[in-house]
């Protein structure tokens, strides 16, 4: 785990404004708390030390968080000097920055040699604009006629894509995604679907959970939530000084990260739905995710699109797919197909069958199917850590919650004419504490 609390997508029962499509990370908790208050301290921590590193990473730390950042790709994102260069984070307006866990943004790379059907991830670095790395990443040795997918996850509102964004899809006409992007998503999927079908990419079985039932994938409606399949399991290493660096064993190393588990040593975290499959779900109910090894560490990762690569192949009916009614995927207050289908492309999920996928069906199987599935676990989830504790104090109180704004958020009410069928209860602290289903 970190050594600072990581940015989830706990996303409480309210209104959504039309003009905030996604939340960020911490502010979905309740709309109108400022995210600066959630992190204030942690802000504090970078500001006080940022000043005897990189200047440009003290500058107005103390200003109110941007929801909406730019992340610059580097020229020829999907060669190994591409991977190996940092992203550049900026604002329009005001400031964003890598270290302010509600402006963090995130890149990972999955990896396909098309000859052997090896996978492989690599997670290229984001930085401040006008930064410096901590520690230069070092170029992924890559196989050749290696196909490269690239995702982005970001604990903001909106993140959009500037530079060399030939392969990159951000969004559609009318506005971004939101929190999630995608490079060459489409290729590399289609390449590892050869590879599946020439039987040299072998996809690990499910499993069974404690539960008996299938280990859930990104697809399970078990685990979905109001935008499923988004964000990334790639973390950084914050220094001393304020700058950050690729999280491998050897970067830890050398930031003293070993040594000294100090307040101003952190890890910087992506709040996603695939680190709460990876990380909380699969220990809770005795399964094991699908990895692969780092490039830069060498170690067995997860990613994003391993994920998806495994819910596309093992994942049993019913099956979530991104909705229509995916706060990510509406243009302003409407509906999209065309976004959703965009959205969809870098998952690798099938194009909206309109007559069979409509936001009332997913409604329907996210509070039967899923709901179920919540209750069934509770045994083995109420032991379990929270992925936020300032949110939840168990794993099944974080999925309660999720649920229960997920259904007020997807407009499930209207859609099922029902109501709520999720009762959390709160302490004083506003942390839910327990749940009826």
């Amino acid at each position: 785990m970190t050594d600072r609390p990581m940015r989830w997508k706990t996303i409480r029962p309210t209104f959504v404004l039309p003009q905030l499509k996604k939340l960020t990370v911490r502010s979905r908790l309740a709309l109108g708390v400022p995210a600066l208050a959630v992190v204030a301290a942690a802000v504090a921590v970078v500001a006080s030390v940022a000043v005897q590193g990189d200047p440009q990473l003290a500058a107005n730390q103390a200003d109110i968080a941007n929801p909406d950042c730019t992340l610059q790709v580097p020229a020829n994102p999907l060669s190994a000097k591409g991977l190996a260069t940092p992203y550049l984070l900026s604002a329009a307006s005001g400031h964003c920055h890598e270290t302010n866990a509600d402006q963090s943004a995130f890149v990972q790379a999955t990896i396909l040699d098309p000859s052997t059907g090896k996978l492989s991830v690599y997670d290229p670095l984001v930085i401040d604009k006008g930064s410096k790395p901590s520690i230069t990443p070092t170029p992924p040795a890559l196989p050749r006629g290696a196909v490269v997918g690239i995702w982005f996850g970001f604990n903001g509102t909106n993140l959009t894509l500037r530079g060399d964004t030939g392969s990159c899809v951000n969004g559609d006409q009318a506005g971004v995604f939101g929190q999630y992007a995608y490079c060459n998503a489409q290729p590399f999927f289609a390449a590892a679907n050869n590879a599946i079908a020439a039987k040299k990419l072998v996809v690990p079985p499910l499993g069974t959970g404690k539960d008996g039932k299938p280990c859930m994938t990104t697809r399970d409606f078990g685990l979905v939530d109001q935008d499923q399949s988004d964000n990334v399991t790639t973390t950084y290493l914050q220094a001393r000084d304020g700058r950050v660096a690729q999280d491998t064993p050897a970067n830890e190393t050398k930031l003293g990260f070993q040594k000294v588990r100090a307040k101003t040593r952190a890890k910087l975290s992506n709040g996603s739905d695939n680190v709460l499959l990876d990380a909380f779900m699969d220990p809770a109910l005795g399964c094991t995710p699908f990895t692969a090894p780092d490039l830069a560490s060498g170690k067995q990762v997860t990613s994003l699109a391993l994920d998806e690569i495994q819910a596309s192949v093992r994942q049993g009916a019913p099956v979530a797919l991104v909705p229509t009614n995916d706060p990510m995927v509406l243009d302003g207050t409407r509906t999209s197909v065309t976004k959703t289908n965009l959205y969809r492309v870098g998952v690798d999920m099938p194009a909206i069958n309109t007559r069979t996928d409509t936001p009332q069906g997913y409604c329907k199987q996210l509070f039967t199917t899923g709901l179920q599935r919540t209750k069934l676990d509770a045994r083995f989830t109420k032991v379990a850590p929270s992925p936020d504790p300032g949110a939840a104090s168990n794993l099944f109180t974080f999925l309660a919650q999720r649920l229960a704004g997920s259904f007020d958020n997807l407009g499930c009410g209207k859609l099922l004419h029902t109501r709520n069928p999720v009762h959390v209860v709160t302490n004083k602290a506003g942390v839910v504490v327990d749940a009826g289903l």
